[in-house]
């Protein structure tokens, strides 16, 4: 079963997906199985991470930013604003699918995991993550 979300995101940063993932397993149950997920997109991620401490999202930010910069005069792909290939960067160093095990019907996260859609670029739009959902229905 596949099912597209659409989701809105209000700029840069990682942004929880993971209620938005539980409801569509929620829709289509399994007992045990593979909820996999895939951004189609080139300039936005997916990544599992602390979803407690909001500091440590804020701290990979930092981080990713310092490592990969905007207005880096090597950057020959700019058409659409300093932030562009910067994005691309990001997305190519992080991930645009994930895999989570599905036990005794709910996703298999640690206490301190969550699903985050790490959006690279600062304007406001949608993105889109098609969610795959795959096992034993009993």
């Amino acid at each position: 079963m596949n099912v597209l979300l659409t989701v809105p995101v209000t700029g840069k940063g990682l942004h929880d997906i993971t209620h938005s993932v539980v409801q569509v397993l929620d829709k289509n149950p399994v007992n045990e199985g593979l909820v996999t997920l895939f951004i189609r997109h080139t300039s936005a991620s997916l990544l599992i991470q602390e979803n407690a401490a909001p500091g440590a999202r804020a701290d990979l930010e930092l981080w990713l930013d310092r490592l990969v910069p905007e207005l880096d005069p090597i950057y020959t792909h700019n058409e659409e604003g300093p932030d562009d290939m910067p994005a691309h960067i990001k997305s190519a160093l992080t991930a645009v699918s994930l895999s989570i095990p599905v036990m005794d019907g709910k996703l298999a996260l640690g206490i301190w995991q969550g699903i985050f859609l790490w959006e690279h670029r600062h304007a406001r739009r949608a993105r889109e993550v098609i969610v795959n959902v795959t096992g034993d229905r009993e």
